[in-house]
């Protein structure tokens, strides 16, 4: 069956810790972000869980055990218990586990999540490539500190036809100072010394969606994550709804330009999202109404952006005029502006990348 394209963020009558029964949230730019809690982030998960929704932090970063995510998060205010975090290392280490033989060796690029999982699945993590009778190569976030010979390691093993696994193909990693390297970027420096492609287990990738549900046990889950190639992209192939929050990688701009698979359910700015429902965008007669803003495609090649009571803008694909008593520009909510932008921007795009000049529509929201 075709899946229905979208083309604007959805509505939510009810706050969203009520709506979905388990939110399946991300850790590194969602929760913190180079070890700091995310402003507004240790409240709005204490408030979600004690009106009774269950929270799983399911992480991409194969470096750090749960055990130590979990005690991480708790330091930040934010009680966890190890089984409420799945990692890539454990999707990867499943993955592997199902095609070689039980206590098998397994040579390990990254860090001590990848060997405390490896273990977890009856295998024994190695370190050289010369192990005799060697069955895999893994490789994870090893931190900033990995030495670039475990790269070489690898590729020793790799080109002998050792088969290759990877824990997540991320290129980038927030943290406190910016936006560093991630597994990605590492994968690609075996990648180019073997000319091999890894096996690749982490989000957006079934193998991540698998391991999450069978340790969750979700029934209605959601999805929260500030990657678009990552988080919302495995809720797309696990055909389940997301939320994007702008405390991450994505800004507004690569929201706009999303492709079908990369479109959010939801998005909001941080996860008080996850306290509150969710606005409709409605079609406007000239374009997509949200919160008193509208935005209008228009031929020139630009999204416009107004305040609903603003004199109808000329030259938009389709017909203007609609005003509506949303209060004063001071008082709506740039979010919904930006909600109403995504509609405009996806629906001109539909199967497609939105191609439409933003820029001036965004800077007037402040984003």
């Amino acid at each position: 069956m075709t899946r229905q394209i979208r083309t604007s963020p959805a509505a939510c009558d009810q706050s969203l810790h009520q709506a979905y029964d388990t939110a399946l949230l991300d850790l590194d730019g969602v929760v913190y972000a180079g070890g700091r809690a995310i402003g507004h982030a240790v409240e709005s998960l204490a408030a979600a869980r004690a009106d009774g929704m269950h929270l799983a932090y399911v992480t991409n970063n194969a470096l750090r055990t749960p055990e130590a995510v979990a005690e991480h998060l708790g330091e930040l205010g934010i009680p966890t218990e190890a089984a409420e975090v799945i990692t890539s290392a454990q999707a990867v280490a499943r993955l592997i586990a199902e095609q070689v033989e039980p206590g098998s060796k397994v040579l390990v690029i990254g860090g001590e999540g990848l060997r405390v999982a490896l273990r977890e699945r009856g295998l024994v993590p190695v370190e050289s490539a010369d192990e005799e009778g060697l069955a895999a190569v893994v490789q994870g976030y090893g931190g900033p500190d990995l030495a670039w010979g475990r790269f070489a390691e690898a590729a020793y093993a790799i080109n002998r036809g050792v088969p290759w696994y990877a824990s997540n193909t991320d290129l980038t990693i927030p943290g406190a100072r910016g936006i560093a390297p991630g597994n990605g970027a590492a994968v690609e420096v075996v990648r180019i010394a073997t000319g091999a492609d890894p096996q690749v287990a982490g989000k957006p990738l079934p193998p991540m969606h698998r391991e999450t549900v069978l340790r969750t046990g979700a029934k209605r889950p959601l999805v929260v994550g500030d990657r678009l190639d990552t988080d919302i992209e495995g809720a797309f192939n696990g055909e389940v709804d997301s939320l994007l929050v702008l405390t991450g990688v994505t800004d507004a701009e690569q929201l706009l330009r999303a492709e079908p698979r990369h479109r959010p359910t939801y998005v909001d700015r941080d996860l008080r999202g996850l306290l509150s429902g969710q606005p409709e965008v409605v079609p406007a007669a000239e374009g997509f109404s949200c919160g008193g803003w509208t935005a209008v495609a228009l031929n020139s090649g630009e999204l416009e952006l107004r305040e609903d009571d603003e004199a109808d803008v000329e030259g938009v694909t389709g017909v203007v005029g609609v005003t509506d008593d949303s209060g004063s520009g001071a008082d709506r909510d740039p979010l919904d502006g930006l909600r109403a932008l995504c509609a405009a921007a996806w629906t001109f795009a539909g199967e497609d990348v939105c191609t439409l000049d933003a820029a001036k529509a965004l800077a007037r929201l402040g984003l």
